[in-house]
């Protein structure tokens, strides 16, 4: 089993520009697994870790409500902010800038076979995380992500999470809502779900301004405890 994970921070960069590069990814893992069937190659999958920065972006998964977008193209163009239908699960949710984005691009194979513990896992990522920031984040039944407060009228989610996967391979994954403008969410019913607000780990510390780049490597740092991983950083692809 390959536990090597390859670490690019893709910075500032397009949604759809990193979609794409994210099913580039996906694909050349799952032909590998594909060729290892049919020919008993014994090629070693890959794993990779992408960070990245989106500009302002409405994404829907595939099971959501597009009544859950509360405002059209033209105030989407005014704010400018684009929209995308995409092949995760989960329902609609926003990407900007001051958000820490994560996409695990890994072979399950390589770890363990088993979605749930994944998306567990992920959530435990972010939660020992906030708790470096004195933060209580937590899980909320029937409800992917991470959370504060929950079970009391101030619950708010501080992460979304929504994952693909086929044959154990997994594509795109969180955002942590780190310096983020939480005015972009008024424009749409947060995951679907309307009686909870959303936060940000500068409003919640009081600071103007967190450092990302520090929240990054407590996210690595916890992710490599957890997937037993060993991680290789790489110059960006994309």
């Amino acid at each position: 089993m390959n536990k090597k994970v390859a670490v690019q921070d893709l910075g500032f960069k397009d949604y759809k520009e990193t979609w794409d590069y994210q099913e580039a990814l996906f694909k050349n893992t799952l032909d590998t697994k594909v060729r290892n069937r049919r020919e008993d190659a014994g090629l070693e999958t890959s794993n990779h870790f992408l960070f990245v920065e989106h500009p302002h972006v409405y994404t829907l998964g595939k099971s959501g409500d597009i009544n859950n977008l509360l405002v059209d193209e033209n105030k989407l163009a005014e704010k400018g902010a684009t929209f995308y239908k995409i092949n995760r699960g989960g329902d609609i949710t926003y990407h900007g800038p001051g958000q820490v984005v994560g996409y695990p691009i890994l072979d399950l194979d390589n770890f363990f076979t088993d979605i749930h513990k994944y998306l567990r896992f992920l959530e435990e990522m972010v939660i020992l995380t906030l708790a470096e920031y004195g933060l209580k984040g937590q899980r909320s039944q029937g409800e992917t992500g991470v959370w504060l407060d929950v079970g009391t009228p101030f619950a708010r989610k501080i992460c979304a999470m929504g994952v693909r996967a086929s044959r154990w391979v997994t594509m795109h994954g969180f955002a942590l809502n780190v310096n983020t403008d939480l005015g972009y969410f008024d424009m749409m019913i947060p995951c679907g779900i309307k009686d909870k607000a959303v936060t940000s780990l500068n409003v919640e510390l009081g600071q103007k301004e967190v450092d990302m780049e520090e929240v990054k490597q407590k996210l690595l740092k916890h992710f490599t405890a957890l997937f037993e991983a060993e991680l290789v950083k790489v110059a960006a692809g994309v």
